[in-house]
Parts: structure tokens; sequence; C-alpha cells
């Protein structure tokens, strides 16, 4: 009514109006002002989009930009901005049309322009436009604000290096870092020396009563396990907050100092500072003994603490960890509110406490509950089902993973390819396999394992040839073991030896236990102990005894007494004490030769040294 009354509105008025319609959610009559005022300015209309982007409208602020466009007003700085920060959402095709407005326009040096776009691109994981929008505009645009907005979004793609070379360029361009630099510098994980250095410029730049980076130098001190640095930063703080203590707590906790920790929570207690649940949270995380954990069990209930969903969640695991199942089910059952957290933990720790059924009861339990089942949900139940060959269980699961998508996740494709292995069904784990878009190390592992398991030698083989030539992972230890493993059940000498050479010439592994165990019970079985004396005597530093027992075995299978007396010999040598399973083996080697007279000897033998043959028994009475 005023408005109307008004002779000739200015600018401002017709700013101010439209201002106040979009903060009161009146769209409709904005869009209408708009179209009836007389004025083609872009004020009002940078109102409108500022006042719809600070509302949550999102949608309605891009409608307007367009229309802006489509009416030919000429955008502002402060339109781009607005614009370019509503894009951080992840909205990249959009904003990087606009930075291509912005380019045209002109308004590339403006700082508000640039450090919006910027953000932009860290925001929607675009960190190389981000780097080259820097690049490429003028130095004499960047403010303190262009150079933070750059730092973090390095630091937290862990490009720390990156980060820290721009920090020196700031400085030597003059600019002076604030609060927001130090902070995230100090949490990038840089080396000790260079943190302390860190530590040292934020004094300098007058930040040393500041409580925030107290708090951070505090944390960056403890990772680094310099516990006394930390303390000390502590005790100077002329002021301590909540983080503070939270900080000092969780720093003594990490570093396995429980007794600090505690008293350092005993301290915040009397000073009368409230715990929070970050506070009870990493206490009870970090609690080494069951009785710490029932403490603070017993001070949760006390201060009314266990309606907090976080608190409860690490209690549930706490006491799970610590092997008391029935006290983590006590807690979890009298929960009002249960997340996923809460049913991951209850269901893994049925699992782990060997009670594998329990934990399938209560994954169907949160079904029926309406909580989802996440990833790592999913996953558990599959270690479930192929531990106790619950077929029908994993199959439910299975159909449950493609009814929402989740295949594409290749922890569940993994899960699903040991899961059928283990139920015998390697048909089912062959089709998840080739059905994967994105298959990792463990994937292969799996599916080479699961043929080796059945003795498929040569679809392991074949296997693993074609993740050489077609996949750019690289095999490790598990692979090698794996295909040799499969290669041994099948007797595939010639490929076993090719596998194993190609382990140590062309991957540069040296041969554990497990894959020298392999090749020789390959070598074995096929008939070639020969082959493996004259590996045991290239590698005889490398051997271990768990090897020799494996060819010590083979030579009392196969009859080769030769080789028997000399890996009976490596074993002496390297055993702490007379073995009498040593001379027992050997003596039985020579008399299943017919060797009767060397065979007495070795037993005599034994007698001399003072090596006695455990007798054998039995459970049955006559």
């Amino acid at each position: 009514m005023v408005f109307s009354e008004m002779g000739c509105p200015d600018i401002y008025s017709w700013t101010t109006l439209l201002s106040a319609c979009t903060k009161l959610g009146e769209i409709t009559s904005a869009y209408q002002l708009l179209d009836e005022m007389p004025l083609r300015r872009v004020e009002p209309w940078n109102a409108v989009i500022t006042g719809c982007a600070e509302s949550g409208r999102s949608s309605v602020a891009f409608d307007l930009f367009r229309r802006m466009q489509l009416s030919g007003l000429r955008h502002d700085n402060y339109t781009f901005a607005c614009v370019l920060s509503l894009c951080s959402g992840g909205l990249y095709c959009f904003g990087s049309q606009v930075h291509c407005s912005v380019f045209k326009s002109g308004f590339l040096g403006w700082t508000s322009v640039v450090n919006s776009l910027i953000s932009m691109y860290f925001n929607c994981e675009g960190a190389s436009d981000a780097c080259k929008a820097f690049e490429t505009t003028d130095e004499m645009v960047h403010n303190v604000i262009t150079y933070n907005a750059v730092i973090n979004g390095l630091v937290n793609m862990d490009r720390n290096k990156e980060a820290l070379n721009l920090f020196k360029k700031m400085l030597n361009f003059g600019l002076k870092p604030t609060e927001l630099t130090f902070l995230t510098l100090m949490s990038s994980g840089l080396d000790l020396i260079v943190c302390s250095q860190l530590h040292a410029q934020a004094i300098q730049s007058g930040y040393e009563s500041s409580i925030a980076v107290g708090n951070a130098a505090m944390a960056m001190y403890f990772d680094h396990g310099q516990l006394d640095a930390a303390r000390m930063i502590f005790e100077k703080l002329d002021e301590k907050d909540v983080v503070s203590w939270n900080t000092v707590i969780a720093g003594y906790a990490q570093n396995r100092n429980a007794i600090s920790a505690i008293t350092e929570f005993m301290e915040m207690q009397r000073r009368g500072i409230k715990a929070d649940e970050y506070t009870l949270g990493t206490l009870i995380t970090y609690a080494e003994m069951l009785e710490l954990v029932q403490m603070f069990y017993a001070f949760v209930l006390k201060n009314g603490i266990i309606l907090i969903t976080e608190v409860v969640n690490a209690l549930v695991s706490a006491f799970v960890n610590k092997g008391d199942i029935t006290s983590a089910y006590q807690i979890f059952r009298s929960m009002p509110f249960k997340n996923q957290i809460t049913w991951n933990a209850i269901i893994s720790g049925f699992l782990s406490n060997g009670q594998p059924s329990r934990a399938l009861e209560l994954f169907l339990l949160m079904q029926s509950s309406k909580t989802d089942p996440d990833i790592y949900t999913l996953t558990i139940v599959l270690s479930i089902c192929s531990s106790s060959s619950a077929l029908e269980h994993g199959k439910q699961v299975h159909a449950y993973i493609l009814r929402h998508g989740f295949l594409k996740d290749t922890f569940l494709g993994n899960g699903l390819i040991t899961m059928y292995a283990k139920c015998g069904y390697l048909d089912r784990s062959c089709r998840v396999f080739d059905s994967m878009t994105v298959r990792d190390i463990v994937s292969w592992n799996a599916i080479i394992s699961s043929f080796a398991q059945y003795g498929e030698g040569t679809k392991a083989v074949h296997c693993f040839k074609k993740m050489q030539s077609e996949s750019s992972i690289k095999p490790d230890n598990t692979t090698f073991t794996a295909v040799l493993s499969a290669c041994s059940h099948a007797g595939l000498v010639y490929d076993g030896i090719q596998i194993f050479n190609s382990m140590v010439n062309e991957y540069g592994f040296v041969p554990g236990v497990d894959q020298f165990s392999c090749l020789i019970d390959l070598l074995a079985r096929a008939g070639y102990l020969d082959e493996t004396e004259r590996l045991i005597e290239n590698k005889s530093s490398d051997i271990d005894d768990i090897v020799l027992w494996a060819l010590f075995s083979a030579c009392a299978a196969y009859g080769n007494v030769r080789l028997g007396r000399i890996v009976a010999g490596m074993l002496l040598q390297t055993a702490e004490k007379s073995d009498a399973a040593i001379y027992v083996m050997l003596s039985n080697i020579h008399a299943n030769a017919g060797q009767w007279e060397d065979a007495a000897h070795v037993r005599e033998l034994m007698k001399t040294v003072g090596v006695m043959k455990q007798p054998g028994c039995s459970w049955f009475k006559a």
C-alpha cells in the first residue's frame, strides 16, 4: 500500500521491496513486480536471486538467472558470484556454462567472481579446472580468500605439498594468512618439521591466543606422537572450550595413554565442562579393558546420555570388541532408535563372537524394522553366508543387491564370488565375476582362489593370464599363492614354474613361505624332487622351516632317501632344540626303503642326543 502511493519509486525502493518479498516466500509477487518494474537495472534482480539462494530456492534462482539472459539484461559480478556459489552443490556442467559467460562478459577481473568460480570447481570435484582458473587469472585479483579456497581444495584431495607451496607463495605475495589458512594446513598430515614451522608461523601471525588454532595445533602434534608439545599448547590456552578438552583426551587415547586420557576427562568434569558425545565416544572406543567400558557405561547411564545414538553405538562396538556380546546385546535391545551403524555393530559382533546364525537372525530383524542395510551390512551378511554355507540366505542377499542396484559395488561383488564358491556353486561365482563392471585385486584373487579350491588348475591359470593381459591390476602375494596352489593340485608343473619365475623376475616379489610350499609341493607331486633340491640350494637362506617340513613330508611320501637326509639335517640345524619328529620321520623314510640298519641307527641317535618320542595315547579306555 505504501509502495503504491509513492510517486516514483527509485531503484533502492524496488530492490528493498523485492528482497522483502523473496525473504517472505512471496516468489510469485516478486516475479510480478520484476515484470512491472519500469527500471531496467540489475540490482533488483540480484536481490531476488540472492534471496532465493539464501532461502534454499536454488531452482528459482537459476530460472531468474536465465530470464535475465533472455531479457537482455547484463549480469554483474554479484549475479555471477551468487549463481556460481549455487553451482557448488554439484552442478558442474551448468557451472562451466556460467564460467563461459563470465569469461565473455569480462568479469574474471573481479575477486568475488574468481573466488566463487574456484570454490565451485573444487566442490564439483573439478580440481584441475579450479587450479587452471586460479593460474590463468591475474594475481592482483587474488586475495586471501582466493588462496584459502585453493589451499582447502588441494588439502581435501590429499595434494598437501602443492597446498604448502601455495601457502609459501601467499606469504611471498604479502598476504596475511587467516585462521582458516592455518586450520586447513594443520589438518593436512604434513611431516613433523613442516608442522612445527606452521605452528611457529601461526604464532608469528598473531594467532597464539586463538582457541581454534590452538586446538588444531594440539591435534597436529598428537597425530605425530608429540604428546609433550601438544600438552604444552593445551596448558598455554587462556580459554579452553569443549573441543580443546576433546582434542587432548582423544590425543592421549589414540596414543595409547589411557591414564592421561581418563585424568583429563576427570579434570574436565571437575571444572564443570559438560562432556559431549564426542568425548564419551572417544573414551569408549579407545578403552583398553572391559572394566573401563563398564565404567563409562555407568557414567552414561548416570548422566542421562544413554539416549544419544552415537554414544550407544560406541558402547555396543566396545563391548563387542571386548568379547562381551551379552552386554552389547542388552544395550542394543534397550535403544529406542537404531541406525545402520547400530545394526552393523551388533550383527558383526555376533559373527566375530562365533554366532553366525544369530547374526543372520538379526539381519532379518533389521529388514523388518525398516532400517535399510547398507553396503557394509551386506558385506557382513555375505561373510556369514560364506562361513556357514547358508546358500539360501546368500541368494536372498544377492537378490536384494540386484534389486537395489548395489552390484556395481566391488566389495559386494567380491563377497558374492567367495560366498557362492564356499557354498559349492563355482559356476555362479564365475557369473558374478563376469558381470562385474569394476574389478579390483580382491576380485581376481577371489575367482582364482575359487578355481584353486575346486581343483580347476587350468581355469585358474587362464584367469591369471587374463588378469595380466586385460587388466591394469598387478598380482599380489595372495594372487601368486592362489594360482601356485591351483597348479600344485592340478599337477601343472610347467605353468607353476613359469608363474613362480614371473613372480620373482617380472614382478620383483621375494617368494614367501606359502609360495615356496606350493612350488615344492608341485614339484614333489610330479616327482621332480631333484629340482626342489636345487631350489633350496639356491635359496637356502630364505627357506623357512614350514617349507622344509613340506619338502621333508614329500620325501617321505615319495621315498626319496637322499634328499630326505639333507632336509632332515637342515631342519636339525634350524631347530632350537632337537625335535623327535625329525628323527622319527627320517627313520621311517629309511625303513620304508628297506634300509633297516639306517633306520635303527637313527633311532639309536635319538637316544644318544636324549630325544624321546612322545608316546601315543587314546581317549578310550579298555
